[in-house]
């Protein structure tokens, strides 16, 4: 009968030649280990046998190596005799995994691009910081504080058209610091623009372009129509107001008379 503790020794000391494998009755594999003592990945195979055989438990090297003996004990054993499985068969058959979970739903995808535009923006890159504001946009297109940076960026770049469009589109998606919008520094352009006044008046929204009245369509085309010359005259006394030669009053009376008014 083949003892573990022994094979395990002789892996451990001579494995690189393959003795434990000659013990144990595996003599192909001794004869294999002797051919190619001399490789010292041989060597590493042997301390790894003698490991293996150590830690082995003991039913389980008794139903490999000692299988007569083995199944002689096993019939005289309660666990046998009630059907039950032995240490090896639980070994041998493990119990069926269970379910794994089903994988969480990613909740947003990774967006590189708004911090790469934070970095930009404070680095005073800005043209940089709305190239890459503009992609963060492509991935969360409700970001409010995207929008808002972008408002930010346009504003230094002294674009008003772009810095109003982005600074409404945060108020609709949900920003409400309107104190921030009235100090903060990155936005001090978009504030002393006509365009700015009307926007804080219309709760910093943008106001609806309407299209004209067409009755007033009309009466300027037959106003133009009837007096050719109508738009030089208007230019030259606005060159008149500009160098000084009319009054403000002055510019308003002529500029009625010639409207007809």
């Amino acid at each position: 009968m083949r003892d573990k503790n022994v094979a395990g020794i002789l892996a451990l000391f001579l494995g690189w030649v393959g003795i434990h494998r000659f013990y144990l009755g595996q003599v192909g594999r001794g004869i294999l280990y002797a051919v190619f003592f001399w490789f010292p990945l041989v060597w590493l195979i042997g301390l790894i046998d003698a490991i293996v055989l150590f830690s082995m438990d003991n039913d389980v090297f008794d139903a490999k190596y000692n299988k007569e003996n083995w199944q002689r004990r096993q019939q005289h054993r309660p666990d046998f005799q009630r059907g039950r499985p032995t240490d090896f068969e639980r070994q041998k058959v493990s119990p069926p995994a269970p379910p794994r979970p089903a994988p969480k739903a990613r909740a947003n995808r990774p967006n590189p691009f708004k911090q790469s535009g934070l970095d930009k923006f404070k680095d005073f890159d800005y043209s940089g910081a709305i190239a890459d504001f503009i992609k963060s946009l492509e991935i969360a297109p409700q970001d409010i504080a995207t929008h808002f940076n972008l408002a930010c960026a346009y504003s230094l770049v002294e674009d008003k058209e772009n810095a109003l469009l982005h600074l409404d589109q945060a108020i609709q998606f949900g920003f409400k610091d309107f104190q921030k919008i009235k100090e903060h520094h990155a936005l001090a352009y978009l504030r002393i623009q006509n365009d700015f006044e009307q926007f804080e008046e219309n709760g910093f929204r943008l106001v609806p372009k309407t299209t004209q009245n067409p009755v007033d369509t009309q009466r300027k085309e037959d106003l133009l129509a009837a007096q050719p010359d109508l738009l030089d005259r208007l230019k030259k006394l606005a060159e008149l107001r500009e160098h000084g030669l009319l009054t403000e009053l002055e510019f308003q009376e002529e500029q009625r008379k010639l409207m007809g008014g």
